[in-house]
């Protein structure tokens, strides 16, 4: 995986037609979309929106009446919809990058984008409400975490978005996008 202090791309496949931001719940990936978007451009997606308009109903109301499996297939779907855009930056939801299937997926689309933040400035960020239903139990949070940031180490591209601006968040992407 690269950094972003290590510009050099040595993966010939990597495309870089869509740009998908991938990390943990408030690490800013729909913030960062939107600036990257308006710099580049490109069209912004976000996939927990996409769901919510195609569901008629908020993350949490879906997860209390049908349940994480009908909620990751209906998150699979909406992924699968926006894989054959180009230009587009797109803000996955927090356990989209986790799925197998999904990962490979993002990382032949597109260029995956890891926003590393450590958990305690997660959950800061986080209020302690029902909006985010994995994140109601603080005890399941570290090592639901831990499991995906296993997942999210596979991006194409990591981001240390504890400290920095979104200013300079754009800034390093842009840079390593750069030929």
């Amino acid at each position: 995986m690269e950094t972003s202090d290590d510009i050099n791309r040595t993966d010939s496949n990597l495309s870089l037609n869509n740009l998908y931001l991938v990390g943990f719940m408030a690490a800013g990936k729909t913030t960062l979309a939107r600036a990257l978007g308006k710099h580049l451009g490109w069209t912004t997606e976000d996939i927990d929106n996409l769901i919510e308009e195609q569901e008629g109903s908020r993350i949490a109301d879906i997860f209390d009446r049908r349940g994480e499996a009908y909620f990751r297939s209906v998150e699979r779907g909406v992924l699968h919809k926006l894989l054959p855009k180009q230009g587009i930056v797109v803000a996955t939801g927090g356990g989209t990058f986790v799925d197998p299937d999904n990962r490979a997926q993002i990382n032949r689309s597109g260029t995956s984008i890891w926003l590393d933040v450590p958990l305690d400035v997660i959950i800061q960020r986080l209020p302690p409400n029902r909006h985010r239903p994995l994140a109601v139990d603080r005890k399941e949070i570290a090592q639901l975490y831990k499991r995906r940031c296993a997942a999210y180490s596979q991006a194409h591209l990591r981001l240390d978005a504890s400290q920095a601006s979104l200013g300079e968040l754009v800034k390093q992407t842009v840079k390593w996008l750069q030929p």
